[in-house]
């Protein structure tokens, strides 16, 4: 557990550190954030804020990790993912600054590399990390060999935290706090499981990561982490739901994620069907933004809200293996 603590405080320092000097380098080259039209008045004043701080973010995650790292199959699976989400980020978010409009890379490519991911991140689970293609059901203490589905599993894991933790990143420090909380309960998971010590050494460098960040991040944020960052913190969130196999528990523990994401799903499928809308805007939340709720307000609820979610997933996850 030492090293975790090490592993957490180097990345928090490295990314304190590393934090202002990104900034000003991306000030200098207007490397700024595009808001969308049809978002929430208020954005509108934060148009140009410095973004991909996920680089920052993964820099910091990877030094400690790299440093102090066992190499297991399991932690190298995971971080391998992050990294490859992070860069499928990373080419949306200069697109984007390239275009100098909101929308990124089209829908097809990152449809196209997030199957590559799943792919490989599959490979290293069951041929590398000796996983079983099992879903672990823990409310019921049961589980189901899937043989070849486990594939698609881990692809619509993957596809479905990234496009969460995404869709979460719309108010100054949202994504990354809520992001921090879940990977803070997946430290307790690996610790308390035999042989899972990287994984947790690879958790304490996510969380000190995102918390250094939140430094600058915080409203009034001075960085965004960009799709950089978000797509990389899912992906790193898939890739430990994967090899704890906790793909089911995935659901409660990093629950706001999924609040938001069935926001958008329900507001979509209520629009398209009935030409009604169930929120005021989605995510939601967008939603209590336009009932006048301050950004500071909604962001603390919904760190709670994150908090309960993983707690009660860690809870259920103990009592499994006792």
């Amino acid at each position: 557990m030492g090293e975790v603590l090490i592993a957490g405080t180097a990345a928090l320092l490295i990314c304190v550190f590393l934090s202002p000097r990104f900034i000003a380098f991306v000030r200098v080259r207007e490397f700024g954030q595009h808001i969308r039209e049809e978002g929430p008045e208020g954005h509108h004043a934060k148009a140009g804020t410095p973004t991909m701080g996920g680089i920052v973010i993964f820099a910091a995650v990877s030094a400690p990790f790299l440093i102090l790292s066992d190499y297991d199959w399991r932690a190298v699976g995971v971080y391998v993912a992050a990294i490859l989400c992070a860069v499928l980020g990373f080419a949306d978010d200069y697109t984007k600054i390239v275009k100098r409009r909101s929308l990124g890379l089209r829908g097809r490519t990152k449809l196209i590399v997030t199957i590559g991911i799943s792919i490989l991140l599959w490979w290293i689970a069951t041929e590398k990390a000796g996983l079983p293609p099992t879903l672990r059901l823990r409310f019921v203490d049961a589980q189901i060999d899937l043989g070849i589905l486990y594939l698609p599993l881990i692809y619509l894991v993957v596809a479905g935290t990234t496009s969460g933790v995404n869709l979460t990143d719309g108010l100054d420090g949202l994504a990354a706090g809520c992001a921090a909380i879940v990977v803070l309960a997946y430290i307790g998971i690996t610790s308390i499981t035999a042989g899972q010590q990287d994984l947790a050494l690879l958790s304490g460098c996510l969380v000190g990561a995102c918390v250094g960040f939140l430094w600058f991040n915080a409203f009034p944020a001075t960085i965004f982490m960009g799709d950089t960052g978000s797509l990389g913190l899912g992906g790193a969130i898939a890739g430990l739901a994967i090899m704890t196999k906790t793909e089911v528990l995935l659901i409660l523990l990093g629950g706001i994620f999924v609040i938001e994401a069935l926001s958008v799903l329900i507001q979509v499928f209520s629009f398209q069907t009935f030409r009604k809308r169930v929120f005021l805007m989605a995510p939601i939340h967008h939603h209590f933004e336009m009932l006048a709720w301050s950004e500071t307000k909604i962001i603390l609820r919904f760190w709670i809200v994150a908090a309960v979610c993983a707690a009660i997933g860690f809870t259920i996850y103990q009592q499994g293996i006792s």
